[in-house]
């Protein structure tokens, strides 16, 4: 094997040779005045991604899901009323915490491949006149579906109810690779990771915090120790952490920064509207359909792909692996064996993700799906010949 064949999962992602770089080196005294100095930085880094002024932004040695425990233990108290839909694998494990840790979880149940109900959010608050719902929790980018929530839309629905609940938002796959609005949007909490709009190995998740959330840890009494804020935030004013941070995770993090700033973040957004696009013709090239239920719910970092009835998406992903040494998303909860995803966040290019179609589409004629062999790839490469390219800025 030579290791160089790319990865069209939806997280963890490519890794540059750039931050690959970056991150082999000697660690560093984390009691330092050298980490004292780059730990501003990357808050103030982050802060732009997020498109927050003053959030505070701290970093665990975690994946997301530490981000959603942190997000919850730090607000919220037993017994405390949280509001949430489940449209995907991701919010429906969002809600699995939260009854774990003893809150109480009014779920909407929506049908996968839709979105977060803005107006089915609206009328529950409107109708919770004595304000027990404590926090809103939405999935900006349900990876599982390939469904991109519209977050501004939930806020209004919120203030149009003029109910003071929380808004936590789990922008992990989005982060990066879609425009996220913290302060225009009104999120109190977003949690993201390393390992996607990053372009970063896993293994740390990244906190936002609004002033409205951290006056909430007053009356908070859910136990937290690993992944207190107070502990964090403590720590970080004198330039330390509370223990151990993820040090070559954060060498790496300034680099993608950089990399990130250099590209501009609209141009990266950009770049990834024309990948997803360009799946998105090849997809409809095969006479495959997403399972997102309408373009404005399209997902730019991961398109979830329905197989024909009578196939088995697992099989396909499994098939691709085997033969052809590149990772495909499987299908997760309700799309398990129905639907396969094609990752297209992050460190990818136009030429990257038309060598990840022309192989799913080998995959699919070795199995006898009922495809035209390069169709798929020829709609890709129409688009993207016939306009603008954005291409990542210096990733070697």
């Amino acid at each position: 094997m030579f290791e160089q064949n790319p990865i069209f999962i939806p997280g963890p992602t490519n890794v540059p040779d750039r931050l690959r770089r970056a991150m082999d080196r000697q660690t560093v005294d984390h009691r330092s005045p050298q980490f004292a100095e780059m730990l501003p930085r990357l808050k103030a880094g982050v802060r732009k991604v997020f498109n927050t002024k003053d959030a505070e932004v701290l970093f665990f040695p975690a994946s997301g899901t530490g981000g959603w425990e942190a997000a919850v233990t730090n607000t919220l108290s037993p017994g405390d009323k949280v509001l949430i839909a489940r449209y995907g694998m991701f919010s429906h494990r969002w809600i699995d915490l939260c009854e774990r840790h003893g809150l109480d979880v009014q779920i909407i149940e929506c049908e996968w491949g839709t979105g977060a109900p803005a107006d089915k959010f609206a009328e529950a608050l409107a109708a919770d006149t004595a304000h027990e719902i404590k926090a809103v929790l939405v999935t900006h980018n349900e990876t599982a579906t390939g469904v991109r929530s519209d977050i501004g839309g939930v806020r209004r629905a919120m203030n149009s109810a003029n109910h003071p609940a929380l808004l936590f938002v789990d922008c992990v796959s989005s982060l990066g690779s879609m425009p996220f609005d913290m302060d225009g949007w009104g999120v109190d909490i977003a949690i993201t990771g390393s390992q996607k709009g990053f372009m970063l190995f896993t293994g740390m998740c990244i906190v936002a915090i609004s002033d409205k959330a951290l006056a909430a840890r007053e009356a908070a009494k859910l136990p937290r120790t690993f992944l207190s804020f107070d502990d964090m935030i403590n720590a970080n004013a004198g330039g330390g952490y509370p223990y151990t941070p993820p040090i070559q995770l954060m060498f790496g993090l300034e680099e993608s920064l950089k990399m990130l700033d250099e590209e501009g973040l609209e141009n990266v957004y950009a770049r990834h509207y024309r990948l997803a696009e360009g799946v998105r013709r090849a997809v409809d090239a095969w006479g495959l359909k997403l399972c997102a239920k309408s373009p404005e719910l399209y997902s730019d970092s991961v398109s979830a792909i329905y197989v024909p009835e009578g196939f088995d998406s697992n099989a396909l992903c499994a098939h691709a692996l085997e033969k052809y040494d590149v990772s495909f998303g499987v299908g997760l909860g309700k799309m398990n064996g129905l639907a396969f995803r094609i990752g297209h966040l992050g460190a990818l290019t136009d030429v990257t993700v038309l060598s990840g179609l022309a192989t799913i589409e080998m995959a699919m004629a070795d199995l006898d799906y009922p495809i035209t062999l390069g169709s798929g790839v020829a709609a890709a490469q129409q688009f993207y010949r016939t306009t603008a390219g954005a291409s990542l800025a210096k990733a070697a």
